[in-house]
């Protein structure tokens, strides 16, 4: 539940604030993009000025967000900030180079709900019980009377809808399908939204998905899928990182399969891992000892080490609860 005390201090700085950012973390995806966009619009709705800060590439996925263009990157040398946002960022180094904007910023305020945040805000609003940073939110949006209009439902709508891995994930509860339908009251088109979302594919990422997916390399029994992608793999289908969205869930679906890794060669002896996992393996501990985490079903790391050692490594933690 949100506390009456951070929403009475927020709504008092929000409108003491005349400059306000609202910050990306990196590799930023649909519940990050969707949160920051919402609560960005609403403000401006409310006479604020309001600076959108990216923190990285956009994902092609996510370009028909309304407001994505507003997104651009900062430097150093801007002007001091009454009130900084971060949404769905767990802890500041998620801000990538941005995180001297906390510095920056007379007041940060923290919204998001992996249980592994480290409460780096000024105002911190932490809810590892709702689904997405997306839900929190909405309620917190409702709760202090904010503008919401469609373009503004249908961004909270796409990031409830893509934490929620489409509102299959052990997070979902009843009042997340409550506050789906009332964002449905605000005149949202949702077939339009999860076609743009889930029905875009491009040829060269089906081609990315088939070469990953036939290298998958399967441990104690089947319990353990793990799966490669490699900067040449990249090179010869024609695609980028982003394109590798959906490859660990697809993977985790297998029926015998508890715990389920991708990993991306992002860089020579620099390996992102993603981590989804079922029942048993708690994925934010096995993530926090490579300096990582998230939630525990679902984390992930950036480990500076060879993509094989990163493999061996992982599968090795991932042992320790089967």
């Amino acid at each position: 539940m949100i506390r009456k005390n951070d929403l009475d201090i927020l709504k008092s700085d929000m409108e003491a604030s005349e400059r306000i950012a609202i910050v990306s973390h990196k590799s930023p995806d649909g519940d990050n993009l969707g949160s920051l966009l919402a609560i960005g619009l609403s403000l401006e709705k409310m006479g604020k000025s309001v600076m959108f800060v990216k923190a990285d590439m956009i994902p092609e996925d996510y370009l028909f967000l309304p407001g994505i263009e507003r997104l651009k990157p900062v430097d150093g040398n801007m002007e001091r900030i009454d009130l900084l946002f971060a949404l769905d960022s767990s802890d500041p180094d998620r801000l990538g180079e941005n995180k001297f904007l906390i510095d920056k910023s007379n007041k940060v305020v923290n919204i998001d709900h992996h249980v592994s945040n480290t409460e780096f805000g000024d105002i911190n609003i932490v809810l590892p019980e709702f689904s997405s940073t997306g839900e929190i939110l909405f309620e917190l949006m409702l709760q202090m009377d904010m503008p919401i209009d469609r373009e503004i439902a249908s961004l909270i709508y796409v990031a409830i809808s893509t934490d929620t891995g489409r509102f299959t994930y052990q997070g979902v509860t009843g009042r997340t399908h409550e506050n789906i339908a009332k964002l449905y009251g605000y005149g949202i088109d949702a077939y339009e939204l999860n076609t743009n979302l889930y029905q875009r594919r491009s040829l060269n990422r089906t081609k990315l998905f088939i070469k990953a997916i036939s290298g998958m390399e399967l441990y104690n029994d089947g319990r353990i899928g793990v799966v490669r992608v490699t900067r040449s793999m990249i090179d010869e289908t024609g695609t980028s990182m982003d394109d590798t969205e959906g490859i660990v869930e697809f993977v985790r679906d297998t029926d015998s399969i508890e715990a389920a890794c991708l990993l991306k060669e992002i860089d020579e002896e620099v390996v992102k891992l993603s981590l989804r996992t079922k029942n048993i393996v708690d994925a934010n501990k096995v993530c926090s000892s490579f300096n990582g985490g998230g939630h525990s079903r679902a984390s992930g790391a950036t480990v500076e080490d060879t993509i094989e050692n990163v493999e061996m490594r992982l599968v090795g933690e991932i042992k320790k609860y089967l």
